[in-house]
Protein backbone atom coordinates (compact mmCIF):
# COMPACT_ATOMS: atom_id res chain seq x y z
CA UNK A 1 0.00 0.00 0.00
CA UNK A 2 1.19 3.45 -0.55
CA UNK A 3 2.05 5.67 2.12
CA UNK A 4 -1.08 8.19 0.81
CA UNK A 5 -3.46 4.76 1.78
CA UNK A 6 -1.85 4.34 5.12
CA UNK A 7 -2.57 8.16 5.87
CA UNK A 8 -5.66 8.75 4.83
CA UNK A 9 -6.53 4.86 6.66
CA UNK A 10 -5.23 6.58 9.82
CA UNK A 11 -7.44 9.54 9.74
CA UNK A 12 -10.25 7.81 8.98
CA UNK A 13 -9.65 4.97 11.77
CA UNK A 14 -9.48 8.25 14.10
CA UNK A 15 -12.33 9.97 13.15
CA UNK A 16 -14.48 7.31 12.77
CA UNK A 17 -13.23 6.40 16.90
CA UNK A 18 -14.09 9.92 17.82
CA UNK A 19 -17.50 9.66 16.04
CA UNK A 20 -18.33 6.08 18.29
CA UNK A 21 -17.00 8.12 21.34
CA UNK A 22 -19.28 10.63 20.73
CA UNK A 23 -22.49 8.17 20.07
CA UNK A 24 -21.45 6.16 23.23
CA UNK A 25 -21.62 9.39 25.12
CA UNK A 26 -25.03 10.40 23.47
CA UNK A 27 -25.97 6.57 23.98
CA UNK A 28 -25.09 6.95 28.12
CA UNK A 29 -26.38 10.69 28.61
CA UNK A 30 -29.24 10.67 25.96
CA UNK A 31 -32.09 12.84 27.48
CA UNK A 32 -35.03 11.13 26.37
CA UNK A 33 -35.47 6.92 24.68
CA UNK A 34 -35.39 8.08 20.96
CA UNK A 35 -32.14 9.96 21.15
CA UNK A 36 -30.28 6.56 22.87
CA UNK A 37 -32.10 4.77 20.06
CA UNK A 38 -30.51 6.60 17.35
CA UNK A 39 -27.38 6.73 19.56
CA UNK A 40 -27.31 2.76 19.00
CA UNK A 41 -28.12 3.00 15.40
CA UNK A 42 -25.55 6.02 14.41
CA UNK A 43 -23.16 3.63 16.98
CA UNK A 44 -23.33 0.67 15.06
CA UNK A 45 -23.12 1.72 11.51
CA UNK A 46 -19.52 3.56 12.93
CA UNK A 47 -18.70 0.10 13.99
CA UNK A 48 -19.20 -1.22 11.19
CA UNK A 49 -17.14 1.61 9.15
CA UNK A 50 -14.70 0.85 11.92
CA UNK A 51 -14.29 -2.64 11.42
CA UNK A 52 -14.53 -2.24 7.57
CA UNK A 53 -11.51 0.36 7.76
CA UNK A 54 -9.34 -1.87 10.26
CA UNK A 55 -9.61 -4.76 7.53
CA UNK A 56 -8.25 -2.92 4.97
CA UNK A 57 -5.75 -1.55 6.71
CA UNK A 58 -4.38 -5.11 8.17
CA UNK A 59 -4.86 -6.38 4.62
CA UNK A 60 -7.41 -9.70 5.43
CA UNK A 61 -10.82 -11.08 4.21
CA UNK A 62 -11.78 -12.16 7.61
CA UNK A 63 -13.47 -8.79 9.18
CA UNK A 64 -15.95 -8.02 6.10
CA UNK A 65 -17.90 -10.96 7.56
CA UNK A 66 -18.13 -9.67 10.94
CA UNK A 67 -18.74 -6.05 9.46
CA UNK A 68 -21.67 -7.70 7.64
CA UNK A 69 -22.62 -9.42 11.28
CA UNK A 70 -22.78 -6.56 12.43
CA UNK A 71 -24.71 -4.77 9.77
CA UNK A 72 -27.47 -7.27 10.32
CA UNK A 73 -27.48 -7.54 13.74
CA UNK A 74 -27.15 -3.53 14.05
CA UNK A 75 -30.33 -3.44 11.84
CA UNK A 76 -32.21 -5.75 13.46
CA UNK A 77 -31.90 -4.09 16.97
CA UNK A 78 -32.63 -0.83 15.31
CA UNK A 79 -36.03 -1.83 14.16
CA UNK A 80 -37.23 -3.75 17.10
CA UNK A 81 -36.27 -1.19 19.43
CA UNK A 82 -38.47 1.84 17.39
CA UNK A 83 -41.11 -0.64 17.43
CA UNK A 84 -41.01 -0.74 21.20
CA UNK A 85 -40.40 2.71 21.28
CA UNK A 86 -43.34 3.76 19.45
CA UNK A 87 -46.24 0.44 20.04
CA UNK A 88 -44.81 -0.58 23.33
CA UNK A 89 -44.78 -3.96 22.37
CA UNK A 90 -41.89 -5.54 19.43
CA UNK A 91 -44.11 -8.68 18.37
CA UNK A 92 -47.93 -7.66 17.84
Amino acid sequence: MTVWLHMALNVGIVAVALAVVLCSWRLLRGPELPDRVLAIDTLYMNMVALVILLDIRWDTELLFEAALLVAMMGFVSTVALARYVTRGDVIE
